[in-house]
């Protein structure tokens, strides 16, 4: 967790300084975004809310995101971890929206992807999504790989 704090650190500098704010919806991390951004002395500043969308109906209830609108979707996919960027920044009126979806392990999910397989994307005055696979079937390493890995997108996206 101190690492996802280090990176959260330097992510709530950039967010304070432009006087920007975030909102997450994820999912196989389980809360470890959030919970690594909120672990910042300051964090209201910046953090304005956050989702855990690990089930459907945490999606229709938390995101507002019906199940016509999945239409050609699918849960573990980078036009997914878009869709819940956007919908989370929207829903929370965020400068920011952060997402994660995957499959942390330790077998794959329903939709074919294996352990270890995550999406996540940018939702705000930058964009980006992309797709994450560790190889691994350790659930608990897979959760810190994929937080990490968002929260480094994140920081990207902030430093352009």
């Amino acid at each position: 967790m101190q690492e996802l704090v280090g990176i959260a650190e330097k992510i709530a500098a950039k967010l304070k300084e432009r006087h920007e704010t975030i909102a997450v919806a994820e999912s196989s991390t389980g809360g470890l975004i959030s919970a690594s951004l909120l672990a910042v002395p300051g964090a209201s500043a910046y953090f304005l809310g956050g989702a855990v969308v690990y089930t459907r109906d945490a999606r229709r209830l938390l995101m507002d995101i019906p199940d016509d609108a999945m239409k050609g979707l699918r849960s573990s996919s980078e036009p997914y971890a878009k869709l819940l960027a956007n919908q989370v920044r929207q829903r929370f009126s965020t400068d920011w929206g952060l997402s994660e979806t995957g499959a942390t392990g330790p077998t794959g999910n329903r939709y074919g992807d294996a352990a270890g397989h995550s999406c996540m994307a940018i939702a705000g005055p930058e964009a980006e999504v992309m797709t994450l696979e560790t190889g691994s079937s350790d659930r608990l390493a897979n959760m810190h790989a994929f937080a990490g890995t968002a929260l480094n997108l994140l920081l990207r996206n902030l430093s352009r």
